[in-house]
């Protein structure tokens, strides 16, 4: 029987039933076979979800090539001969392709994640640091593999259409033009993307919310307890929520970041008359060349050490994992230096590659600041996690006001950092000495390409930190199910609360990342609605009712998403916790025993794992089709609409500025809603982790107990709703560039 069978019959039981004793320690479960069953379970349902996704693809594609073999064409792409049927042909193979690599980026952090956990699990035993090592090289192969992926795969496209066009020979395209074939690539990232990221988030917070509720909450058994017949769907989900989907979410950013760059790269470089363009427009290549260097160094530099003593660890893991973190910037600021002054220098302006630099280190500076304000609201070893914990003392409601609190004050700061960042990135290439012939600055837009590139030139080691939470999490339900002694999993708690952390400092990394970028997808869709309408757009005006009810949608939308997404994870963690209520009702005989006196195979009856995997697989399945399909018709939708209404009023351009709209007040919206989310989520997590650690009468104590509720609301926040969101303001920025016809 094949895997992705199995997961849709629930039938996990040929990995779950065969004997898992080692020959000299029959009291303890063999591990390998509780990871095959993780691994097997996340490789049917990514196979299963994937198809799923797949078949989405080529629906859309087909719709693609029917608008472009319609639409209007650019005088440029006039001027090199290039028509309509070649235009969608290019713009649906470039989407196709990024699907594509976003789907294979997916898959190798799931593929690596389930390979590793056993490996950290068993590294546990011997050293904590043995462990910590593990993890992070683990999740530094995906990340390195994920980054290399985008590169490549843009390298390729770029020069496949460079030659096959003929590009600047006599009649042809000018190279400065090419960019603009690129963004049908970002689209199909960041459309895999979102449903990876939906799929997987409904389908691991459900699978979490139904094990705590009934487990941790009803029945007072610890977390990963094999007693708990979601386990296996918990530790699954772990791997397609966070590890696969981050995986194609932090590809389908540095995608659409690389094209946005070389977009406004070559389009400054065409109204300045550089003579050598291929410098401005080859520069986030090579920015993102150097990022697998300097990151891999900074994973490398995070050295292990076989030592007996497992009972305390060595150092605080995220000490560790910072130091790796800032080895990489200081790397990351020497190359980013020497990277634009090897393709940034012109003679037109001499000093325009130190500007330039200086706005790389406004970015570079802006991840480092983001990173370590979500590691203040997100780390119980900082205030606002402890009096979060503390509110717990006072019940579940005090709980879960602390926790909106804080995730709400959590986004004053980060969008000063943005607004800062933005404001300096511009200012500083605005005075960058690049003007066009009319003598007027042009520099400030590329300026804030150029620090988001910044931001994202150590996304290799950040994305490591990222899929390290996962593998640690997962090495820690192994760790519980296989019944290793106590101070093992003491280690791999360690692990997993620092895990929580990096995961929450990547999702927070991300949104600002998102924020920047999502600014130059807006300035490219602007200057692509000039292009296609042949008249100056450089402006949106919301003093028109039309356009700022475009913008009242646009954060309607927001809400919707985040409503919806919510509601999918409440609905499947329903089916998981009747499940579960189900089993322990009808099978007492799970409960029999006292844990840790019998093995788990001397229980009389054992959990349905495989019932829970196939209810949370289905479902979530189901459930991600209705927020995905919102999220991609509503501004095609809506501009298609303005659009008539606009020829009919005597607006001919009110579709494209009622999109504008949408697309400006659903970025600022989504940024907002995804930080609070984020936050609360992993703030809430974290100040069950402090409680668990002996703080406010531990395990099993009423402050607990509020705690694990704060957890269980913050989950589908964190995990679902929050991800989701930064892939979704991006994905509007380059479905809005790709249906940019529709609109005029």
């Amino acid at each position: 029987m094949m895997m992705g069978d199995d997961v849709e019959n629930g039938n996990l039981g040929p990995y779950l039933d065969r004997p898992r004793t080692f020959p000299n320690m029959r009291s303890k479960p063999y591990t390998p076979l509780i990871s095959e069953a993780i691994r097997d379970g996340a490789e049917g349902f990514f196979k299963t979800q994937y198809g799923t996704i797949s078949k989405m693809a080529v629906l859309l594609a087909l719709v693609i090539l029917s608008i472009y073999l319609f639409r209007n064409t650019t005088p440029q792409q006039e001027s090199s001969g290039l028509g309509r049927a070649t235009s969608a042909c290019i713009t649906v193979a470039a989407f196709l392709l990024g699907a594509l690599c976003s789907g294979v980026a997916g898959y190798v952090g799931m593929w690596v994640s389930v390979r590793a956990n056993v490996r950290v699990s068993s590294a546990a035993r011997r050293s904590a640091r043995e462990a910590l090592q593990i993890a992070v090289r683990a999740g530094g192969f995906s990340a390195l593999v994920v980054v290399g992926m985008a590169v490549i795969g843009i390298a390729i496209l770029y020069a496949t259409f460079y030659v096959w066009l003929g590009v600047d020979s006599p009649g042809s395209m000018k190279v400065t033009d090419l960019p603009l074939l690129l963004v049908g690539y970002g689209f199909g990232a960041s459309f895999v993307a979102l449903f990876a990221q939906l799929g997987g988030g409904i389908y691991t917070k459900a699978a979490d919310v139904g094990a705590d509720l009934v487990g941790k909450v009803e029945q007072g058994i610890p977390e990963d307890d094999p007693r708990n017949p979601a386990v296996i769907a918990d530790l699954v989900g772990d791997n397609v929520g966070d590890c696969a989907a981050r995986g194609a979410d932090l590809f389908e950013s540095i995608a659409a970041e690389i094209i946005s760059a070389m977009i406004l790269g070559g389009t400054m470089a065409q109204h300045c008359k550089i003579e050598d363009p291929s410098g401005f427009i080859l520069f986030p290549l090579v920015v993102h060349s150097f990022d697998l260097v300097v990151s891999s160094i900074g994973i490398l530099s995070i050295r292990g050490t076989r030592d007996s003593n497992v009972k305390v660890p060595l150092e605080d893991p995220m000490t560790i994992l910072q130091k790796g973190y800032s080895v990489t910037i200081i790397l990351a600021v020497l190359t980013f230096f020497g990277s634009t002054r090897w393709l940034l220098y012109t003679e037109q302006a001499p000093s325009a590659w130190l500007n330039f630099s200086l706005c790389g280190l406004v970015g570079i500076i802006t991840a480092y600041v983001f990173v370590w304000i979500t590691k203040y609201y997100t780390d119980y070893k900082h205030e606002p996690v402890r009096t979060l914990a503390l509110s717990s003392s006072t019940g579940h409601g005090t709980n879960i006001i602390a926790g909106v609190s804080l995730g709400l004050e959590s986004t004053a700061i980060p969008v000063l950092v943005i607004s800062v960042s933005i404001i300096s990135a511009f200012w500083l290439g605005h005075t960058s000495g690049l003007v066009d012939e009319t003598g007027t600055p042009t520099g400030g837009l590329f300026g804030t390409a150029v620090a988001t590139m910044g931001m994202l030139s150590t996304a290799a080691y950040i994305l490591t930190m990222d899929m390290f939470g996962p593998i640690a999490d997962n090495a820690g339900g192994i760790v519980e199910m296989s019944q290793q002694p106590e101070s093992v999993r003491e280690i791999t708690d360690v692990l997993d609360a620092v895990g929580n952390t990096t995961k929450a400092t990547t999702k927070g990394f991300a949104i600002g990342s998102a924020a920047l970028a999502s600014f130059l997808l807006f300035s490219a869709y602007m200057d692509e609605v000039s292009s296609f309408a042949r008249e100056p757009f450089k402006q949106v005006d919301i003093a028109i009712p039309e356009v700022f009810i475009g913008g009242l949608l646009g954060s309607m939308l927001i809400f919707l998403f985040s409503a919806w997404a919510c509601a999918a994870v409440g609905r499947t963690a329903q089916e998981v916790v009747k499940e579960v209520r189900r089993q322990f009702i009808e099978r007492p005989g799970i409960m029999v025993g006292l844990r840790f006196q019998l093995p788990f195979t001397d229980y009389k009856e054992k959990p349905d794992y495989g019932r829970c995997v196939a209810i949370v697989a289905s479902a979530s399945l189901r459930e991600m089709i209705k927020p995905g399909a919102l999220a991609i018709v509503s501004p095609i939708v809506v501009g298609f609409l303005f659009r008539v209404l606009g020829h009919y009023t005597g607006h001919p351009l009110l579709g494209a500025k009622v999109v504008a709209a949408l697309l400006m007040f659903a970025t600022v919206s989504g940024i907002l809603m995804a930080l609070f989310l984020n936050t609360a989520g992993g703030a809430w997590d974290n100040a069950k982790k402090f409680i668990e650690t002996g703080a406010l009468g531990g395990k099993g104590s009423e402050s607990h107990k509020a705690a694990i509720t704060g957890d269980t609301v913050g989950d589908p926040f964190k995990d679902t709703v929050g991800p989701s969101l930064h892939v979704l303001i991006k994905m509007l920025a380059t479905i809005t560039l790709v249906m940019a016809p529709v609109f005029l």
